[in-house]
Formats: C-alpha cells, sequence, structure tokens
C-alpha cells in the first residue's frame, strides 16, 4: 500500500500544473542539465582516452617496449645479445648504436640523434621504419632521417648529408670534430614531430666505424615484447650487475603523469556541471514540497506515513535525475558514434599525429561516470525527501 501511494502521487506530482508552470519548468532545466552533463562527460572522457591511447602507440613504437643499456663505460656485448636470444627465444632483439650529431647541408646546421641499427632486425620491432626501408637496399653509409628533417634540408633521392659527430679528430695543432657524408635513402613520418625532427638511423656497421667501436659491441638492445610489464622483470634478473633495463613507460613517465592528472581534473570539473543540474531537483522539489504543504498535511491526517511521503518525493528526483541520466547516455552514445563515423572534426595530424579524432570511452571511465552521476541523483533527492516530513501537521492545516 505504501508503494502504490507513493508511485501514485509521483505520477500525480510529474504532470503539468497550471497554477505553478515554474516548477515544471525547473524540473526539466534539471533534466536536461543532467543530461547534458553526463553527454559532455562521456565525450570528453573518450577524447581524453583516445589522444592517450593515440600518444602511448606513438611512443611505444619510437620508444621501444624494453631497452637494454649498459650502466657503466662498458659497452653491451654481441654476448649478451646471445645469452638473452637463447634465454627468451620468444622476445625480439635489435642491437644498436647511438649518438648526436649536426645535419649539415649547405649554411644550414640542425641537432638530431643518430642510430646505427641493424636494419633487419630494427625492422622487426620498429613499424614505422620498417614501413620507410620497404622495397630498398641500404648498403654502408645510407641513411634514413625523420621527415621533419628531410623537409627542412630538402633532401631528395641519393642527396649527401653531412653529419658533425661530437668525436673529435686530430688536426694539425688542435682537435676538429669528426665529419662523414652519408647518402640519403628515405625518410618515415611518426606523427610526432619530436621524432620526425630528430632521430635518424643508418647501418651499425657505418656508426660503429665512425665511432671506433669494436666488433660485437653495441650502447645498448632494443627489444620487442607483447608483455613488457611482465618480460622487464624476467629480464631483470638474469643481467649481469653492470647491465640495466627500461620500459617504454617508464622513459616518459612524468608524460603520462601529466596526462593522468588533467583527466582526473577533468573529471572532477564536468562532474561539477551535474552537481550544478542537481541544485535543479533540488530547487524542483523543494517547491512542490511547499506548494503540496496542506496536501501533505492532509495525508498524513489521514493516516498516511510519513516514509510514504517521503518516498514520494525522493522517487520523484530520482525519475527526474534517472530520467535525465539515460537521456543523457543515449545523448552521449549518440555524440560518439557521430564524432567517430563522420569527419566532424577535423585535426592538424603534424600536431595531434592524427588528422581523426581519436575516441575511446573505457569500461572503467563509462562506471565511474554513471556511478558518480548516481550519487549526486541520489543524493539530491534525499533532502527535499526528507524535508517533506518535517511539515506540521496542525499549524499547515489551521493557516491554510
Amino acid at each position: 500500500m505504501q508503494t502504490n501511494l507513493s508511485f501514485y502521487l509521483v505520477k500525480k506530482y510529474l504532470r503539468f500544473d497550471k497554477s505553478q508552470p515554474f516548477i515544471t519548468v525547473i524540473s526539466f532545466l534539471a533534466f536536461f542539465g543532467v543530461a547534458i552533463g553526463l553527454m559532455v562527460l562521456m565525450v570528453a572522457m573518450a577524447i581524453m582516452n583516445g589522444f592517450d591511447k593515440e600518444f602511448e602507440k606513438k611512443l611505444f613504437t619510437m620508444n621501444y617496449p624494453l631497452s637494454i643499456y649498459s650502466r657503466s663505460f662498458n659497452l653491451v656485448s654481441h654476448a649478451d645479445l646471445e645469452r638473452l636470444k637463447a634465454q627468451f627465444p620468444a622476445l625480439k632483439f635489435s642491437p644498436y648504436i647511438s649518438t648526436q650529431v649536426i645535419v649539415k647541408k649547405g649554411n644550414r646546421l640542425e641537432g638530431g640523434m643518430l642510430f646505427g641499427v641493424n636494419f633487419d632486425q630494427e625492422a622487426q620491432i620498429n613499424a614505422i621504419l620498417a614501413e620507410a626501408i620497404a622495397g630498398k637496399t641500404l648498403d654502408k653509409y645510407d641513411l634514413i632521417t625523420g621527415s621533419e628533417i628531410a623537409k627542412t634540408h630538402h633532401f631528395s633521392a641519393e642527396d649527401k648529408a653531412t653529419l658533425i659527430f661530437t668525436k673529435n679528430d686530430p688536426g694539425g695543432m688542435s682537435l676538429i670534430p669528426k665529419m662523414k657524408r652519408f647518402n640519403y635513402q628515405g625518410s618515415f613520418r611518426s606523427g610526432l614531430m619530436a621524432y620526425d625532427k630528430a632521430y635518424m638511423y643508418t647501418t651499425l656497421d657505418s656508426l660503429a666505424q665512425v665511432l671506433q667501436y669494436e666488433e660485437g659491441f653495441y650502447d645498448g638492445i632494443h627489444i620487442y615484447s607483447d608483455d613488457p610489464f611482465a618480460d622487464i622483470e624476467k629480464i631483470r634478473s638474469v643481467l649481469s650487475e653492470d647491465l640495466g633495463i627500461v620500459g617504454w613507460w617508464q622513459m616518459n613517465g612524468n608524460f603520462f603523469a601529466a596526462l593522468a592528472l588533467e583527466k582526473r581534473a577533468l573529471f572532477i570539473v564536468l562532474m561539477l556541471i551535474i552537481l550544478i543540474a542537481s541544485l535543479n531537483i533540488i530547487s524542483s522539489l523543494l517547491m512542490t514540497v511547499m506548494n503540496r504543504r496542506k496536501e501533505i498535511a492532509l495525508l498524513l491526517s489521514l493516516g498516511a506515513y510519513k516514509k510514504e511521503i517521503k518516498n514520494t518525493f525522493f522517487y520523484l528526483g530520482v525519475v527526474i535525475g534517472g530520467g535525465g541520466m539515460l537521456f543523457g547516455i543515449a545523448l552521449g552514445f549518440l555524440a560518439l558514434f557521430l564524432l567517430g563515423s563522420f569527419d566532424l572534426i577535423s585535426l592538424p595530424a603534424d600536431v595531434y599525429g592524427t588528422a581523426r579524432l581519436p575516441l575511446d570511452l573505457s569500461a572503467l571511465d563509462f562506471v565511474l561516470i554513471v556511478v558518480g552521476t548516481t550519487i549526486i541523483v541520489t543524493l539530491s533527492s534525499y533532502y527535499p525527501a526528507y524535508k517533506a516530513t518535517q511539515i506540521n501537521v496542525l499549524d499547515t492545516l489551521r493557516n491554510e
């Protein structure tokens, strides 16, 4: 009986009241406020996750899942490489030598990072480089550069690129920087300007000869792993004390920490939109309570329980807020479908790494949005419902 009375009153109070149209207007504002706030929150979280995944993909490719390096002045040896290959046959390894250089063409000088690699092995773990060298046969002193380097220096096929190394050679009465000319063979595009403007690749033998490395020694080893978070511990347990290993997420820890902080801050700020919309629920319910004081007092005097009155206004708030939630979820998925299916928003690819708006609403974010909105709507409905039970029956009936 209590439930039937509460539901009857909820349906009655949801009808348009000609004597108090402003209450209905506020209820609609609360409904649409919750819906719009939830939709905006879903789209914003999807965009943030999309950009996170896009940046992770780019950084994962150019930074490699795992990298082994030397903790001391000793280099990583070929024996270390063969031992790791034998112990971890499922992983892919690519030894490398790296150094900072200055690219010179004409009067233009630009700094960059040069890697000496075995192109066949490197192509197995670096999809971007593999695409750049597809169909090419690379010989000693051939060079693959980032697209921004090629654009800046106007490199074309078979051009010569002069690289100035930090290693010095004796010349006369002084030391002069070592310089070497490389054959430009093409460029790669990672989608991130920081890499396209700095990274270059040549053969392992070429850079070893320029830097006078002994045969079979490297600066480090790039490793491809399908599960780097687990494999990093397995590899670390078998490495000698003078060798270390680092994951791609550790080399960019500050960057991803900043993204996570920005995402949390955005979630809190946008949740405030729903909180503000919930104030309309409180206003609407309190105005309904004040407008129905005589009716509530009469029901209580005729034997209605306070719990029935409390449930009535609580359910009324839940219907307004819950309806707004369902409508907002529908609007959110519709907005994500439209943004994902049509090029409504285009981005500069050279800045963001993609021309399309990346969207990825995770299940965890969706659950947090729904749970957070439910808590706000529930709390907003409880206070007016409680106030409805505090009406003094005798005073209300005597005065009204």
